[in-house]
């Protein structure tokens, strides 16, 4: 188990952040800004969600949540490996607790997701049968999307189904379904979730290439006369190499569509890509400030488009919860959100919050 180091927060920090002022107050006594009120004329910001956000184990961080977004995708407690474990049974326990959440907190729930290739019910990976992969399938987009119909604002219905090249991946669904599988599934959805708005999620989509197979997939299910709502991208970028270009013309292509954009899992990893732990103790101010740059450089270009951007939401909430602390090396620190460890703002969340103020 890696033993998170967490840094000294005075009591004052903490008992305030307990506290119903409409703000949250630091220990020099200023107002901590909000996030959504920030970009309440612009577009939702969100975060993920994991089960101790849900089940609201941590105070503190939920504190924090209801005063900074309005908006939230759960991380896994909707994907099929824990909402349909078996044939016949679904554990509908998590989501129906984060679904309401939400209804008592003015919090907008993207449920994520219907179709993805990962985290499968144990019975589905090794299924050979294409009827009995059919049979899931549809059972399964139809019981869960309709379930949450009218009570969350929208679905990924399908995520990360391309390759680097724009290509279908290879998927259980493209090997037994055949390449029509993301049409039928939008057709399943909207059926079943007909006021629910549905989206297509990837990563990576603001590249070229994969940009090209996602037009091809949205413009695909358009001409079959099929619903599909918006398109999410991503948005795990590293530190000092985002590609601000080709997000700007990714932004101008996908809603050019006809079709709404959503930044979805924004979060800027701060290490190397292959990077053992350079800095378990604290990120060095010199980073810190890169960081900021950075996050203000993405803001102000998500400003530059709000009209067709609807929602901008972080993969998760501060950085002890982000899955980059385990990726792709086991056991590394990564700071890669606008809230340190303790919950507590960093450089970056006033850098985004600069960008807002216009």
């Amino acid at each position: 188990m890696k033993v998170q180091i967490r840094a000294y927060v005075p009591l004052i920090t903490t008992i305030l952040l307990f506290s119903d002022c409409s703000t949250i107050k630091n220990t020099a006594g200023g107002g901590v800004p909000s996030l959504k009120e920030t970009y309440k004329n612009d577009f939702l910001i969100g975060a993920a969600l994991g089960a101790r956000y849900i089940q609201r184990s941590d105070l503190r961080a939920d504190s924090l949540i209801k005063r900074q977004f309005n908006a939230a995708t759960p991380e896994n407690v909707m994907k099929a490996g824990i909402i349909h474990p078996g044939w016949n049974t679904y554990r509908f326990e998590l989501a129906d607790q984060l679904v309401e959440y939400g209804r008592q907190n003015n919090i907008r729930i993207n449920a994520h997701t219907l179709i993805w290739h990962n985290q499968l019910p144990g019975f589905l990976r090794n299924m050979e049968d294409a009827d009995s992969v059919r049979a899931f399938f549809e059972s399964h987009i139809s019981t869960v999307a309709s379930r949450y119909d009218g009570k969350v604002y929208s679905w990924d219905v399908v995520n990360e189904a391309l390759n680097e090249d724009g290509t279908l991946r290879n998927s259980i669904f493209l090997q037994k379904l055949g390449p029509a599988y993301v049409t039928e599934a939008f057709r399943l959805a909207g059926k079943a979730a007909p006021h629910t708005e549905l989206y297509y999620n990837d990563y990576g989509i603001e590249n070229p290439r994969k940009r090209a197979g996602a037009v091809a997939l949205v413009k695909k299910i358009q001409a079959a006369g099929i619903r599909i709502d918006g398109i999410g991208i991503q948005g795990h970028w590293q530190l000092g190499k985002v590609p601000y270009k080709n997000i700007e013309e990714s932004i101008r292509v996908f809603s050019g569509l006809g079709i709404r954009v959503m930044i979805t899992e924004l979060d800027l990893s701060v290490l190397p890509e292959h990077a053992a732990d350079p800095y378990p103790h604290g990120l060095p101010d010199s980073v810190q400030n890169n960081l900021a740059r950075e996050y203000e450089t993405l803001f102000r270009l998500f400003l530059q488009y709000r009209k067709q951007i609807s929602r901008v939401t972080f993969w998760g909430v501060e950085d002890g919860h982000s899955w980059l602390n385990d990726w792709p090396v086991k056991g590394r620190t990564n700071y890669p959100l606008l809230f340190d460890r303790n919950d507590v703002p960093k450089k970056a969340f006033y850098s985004v919050i600069d960008a807002g103020k216009k």
